[in-house]
């Protein structure tokens, strides 16, 4: 019987984390958590409440409506993987539009919204066979981690890779205006003063601007068998 581990996988986004981390977890038998998907639901939250409108942001209102929030993830046999749920509703693929992805940075700056998920995600990896992906997984949610992996590319490629994916899904989108989200996701990421971006000093940096998915994975999993042991 194998000995089962954390993984956490932090990086920028647009990186292709939760589909990296999606692949490892089936191959490996474990839990996949999808973390970035808990913050787009509380922003979609927030914007379904009004509390979010273009540029205007009520903090205090998402704050005091907290406990009227819930977040579930569901598997889906069909497609293989679990979906997110808030309130019972399923908002897998609404949370992942282009909308939600301009306001999910600012969201997950909130310190209650950290504090709220960060708690919920820790009882998820209490015992281990866990891969879950994120900003703050390896410095934050899981400190002690057997592996953490921090991924990065160039916010081009980044940025042409989030836009085929939109445009495969049928949205009318400009590569200047994802290429921009993304730029200013980084930023928000990088500099919000509660537990902000960082690669964790024992992470193991991935730039897969040159690597194929084949590549990205074989190294992984090789990285994961390795401290499984």
């Amino acid at each position: 019987m194998k000995k089962k581990i954390i993984i956490a996988i932090d990086g920028h986004s647009s990186t292709g984390k939760s589909t990296m981390a999606k692949q490892l977890a089936k191959e490996l038998g474990y839990v996949y958590v999808d973390t970035g998907a808990m913050y787009r639901a509380v922003a979609l939250f927030a914007m379904k409440r009004g509390f979010i409108k273009s540029d205007f942001f009520d903090k205090a209102a998402l704050v005091n409506a907290l406990d009227q929030l819930s977040l579930n993830f569901i598997f889906n046999e069909t497609r293989g993987f679990a979906e997110m749920y808030l309130n019972n509703e399923n908002v897998e693929e609404q949370i992942r539009t282009l909308e939600v992805s301009a306001h999910v940075s600012a969201v997950a700056a909130v310190s209650e919204v950290r504090r709220l998920l960060v708690a919920q995600q820790q009882k998820m990896g209490e015992e281990k066979g866990i891969v879950m992906d994120g900003r703050d997984i390896g410095t934050v949610v899981f400190p002690n981690a057997e592996l953490k992996l921090f991924v990065t590319a160039s916010p081009e490629i980044r940025a042409k890779r989030r836009f085929d994916e939109l445009i495969a899904k049928g949205e009318t989108v400009r590569y200047q205006e994802i290429y921009e989200n993304v730029v200013e996701r980084d930023r928000i990421d990088s500099s919000r003063s509660d537990s902000p971006l960082l690669k964790a000093a024992d992470a193991i940096e991935i730039d897969n601007s040159n690597l194929t998915r084949e590549q990205q994975f074989d190294l992984i999993l090789k990285l994961a068998n390795e401290r499984i042991g």
